[in-house]
């Protein structure tokens, strides 16, 4: 071959190259599949679709701030277990290291009461602090960016009227080269927008109010949406499901198996309001926590408006999710042709479990205990069985009872047997967990 054509051949290559490249750094954003009939929001003949919805109208700053806080979900990342709501340290373990979470009571010394309300509109937008330091993404600015300045301030409001709390933050323990922040900066420039919500035209004021909410303040696709090898959001399979801190975050999109496009309206405002919807599962986990501290304080009028913008997502497959299986097992213990009388499984079941959630999978206490249609016990992997047997689940209300952990009564072999057992037993397949899985389950909280 001549020089010529060896150099064509590597120009061509490079340039399939620098194509592949563009064609991954430029992924879509997050509400492209919508149309590009936007318009800024000041030109918006509907409803605003922004701040606090219309019951909070007449309520006083402070108070709307807080809906807006609630919304966004700033008490579960900043709270460490057992401390002070908002006092920030709490431990986020990823694959690069420790992250941990800012105090952000008003606290001057530790928190941000030295900040200004214009280095806290950046901080959310930019995700910089007032000192140019760059904030990490799991701070999720590239969804609050949306955030319109006015909820943004709303939101600094509530923050200065709690009380101050004294919480030096322990250093991130992130491995090199993650350890550098200011690579931040390139990382924001391809995948932070940086612009606020414009409503869509095409769509309706319930549906641009929806999609307000999902994108901007409770941020679901930070869970819901895979990411890719950058750790930015991978649109291309917007809200198909992800693993999050441990925990699957099932697939939210309108595909009707594996996703949620066979549930109705009803059940899904029961589910994000009250952690639970017959024949469909009880929520654990992250998702539980984000119901209980966010989404069960959201205005009936708004937990619409987010089921309306859901239902709008296309449908994408989970191609490890079979159907679920939705009939009652065999009341009889050990009965089933897949799951052995003498297993380690069933007796872990028949000591710890079967009293609440009944050797049939419905409970006979509750319907939070019905395992039968459940999600978490359909799911091929039972990631998340294993970490509601390791950790518990909540209550949802205060006059219901939630699940207690068994991690520290319980060996990660009789946790994986109970797991493979449970999936067998009432699911549509049957788990092959092992030992070494629930112990690595165990350190990823």
């Amino acid at each position: 071959m001549t020089v010529s054509r060896w150099l064509l051949v590597v120009v061509l290559g490079g340039l399939v190259v620098a194509a592949a490249a563009f064609w991954y750094l430029m992924a879509p954003g997050a509400l492209i599949f919508a149309g590009a009939e936007t318009v800024r929001l000041a030109d918006y003949k509907g409803s605003n679709p922004t701040g606090a919805p219309a019951e909070l109208a007449q309520s006083d700053p402070v108070s709307r701030g807080r809906y807006l806080t609630d919304a966004a979900d700033c008490q579960a990342c900043h709270t460490r277990e057992g401390g002070v709501p908002f006092a920030g340290g709490r431990g986020f373990k990823t694959q690069f290291g420790t992250l941990y979470s800012s105090n952000i009571t008003p606290d001057r010394e530790t928190g941000i009461g030295a900040w200004s309300a214009g280095d806290f509109l950046r901080a959310v937008h930019k995700g910089v602090r007032p000192d140019g330091t760059q904030l990490y993404p799991a701070f999720p600015y590239a969804a609050y960016t949306y955030l319109t300045d006015d909820d943004v301030q709303s939101i600094w409001a509530y923050l200065r009227s709690i009380p101050a709390v004294e919480n030096p933050i322990p250093a991130n323990e992130l491995a090199f080269p993650f350890n550098q922040r200011w690579l931040m900066v390139i990382w924001s420039g391809f995948f932070n927008p940086d612009r606020r919500f414009a409503p869509n035209v095409r769509h309706s004021p319930e549906w641009n109010r929806g999609a307000y909410l999902v994108e901007a303040l409770t941020h679901c696709g930070d869970c819901h949406t895979p990411r890719n090898a950058l750790q930015a959001l991978n649109n291309r399979r917007k809200f198909s499901g992800a693993l999050t801190e441990g925990w699957r975050a099932y697939n939210i999109t309108s595909d009707r198996m594996t996703g949620i496009g066979a549930w109705s309206d009803e059940g899904l405002a029961q589910y994000l309001t009250t952690g639970h919807a017959a024949n469909h599962g009880t929520a654990s986990g992250p998702m539980g926590e984000a119901i209980e501290l966010s989404l069960s304080k959201l205005m009936p009028s708004d937990i619409r408006a987010l089921v309306t913008y859901v239902r709008s997502i296309p449908a994408i497959a989970s191609a490890d999710f079979p159907a679920v299986r939705t009939e009652v097992a065999d009341a009889t213990p050990g009965s089933g042709a897949d799951v052995r009388e003498d297993s380690l499984g069933k007796r872990v079941f028949a000591g710890a479990c079967s009293g609440c959630h009944g050797w049939s999978g419905t409970s006979p206490l509750m319907d939070r205990a019905t395992l039968v249609g459940s999600r978490a016990i359909n799911d091929p992997t039972a990631v998340n069985v294993v970490q509601v047997v390791l950790n518990g689940s909540p209550a949802g209300s205060p006059s219901s009872t939630g699940m207690p952990g068994f991690g520290s009564g319980y060996s990660d072999a009789e946790i994986a047997a109970v797991a493979n057992y449970v999936t067998a037993r009432f699911g549509a397949k049957a788990s092959a967990v092992t030992a070494r899985t629930v112990a690595h389950l165990r350190t990823t909280r």
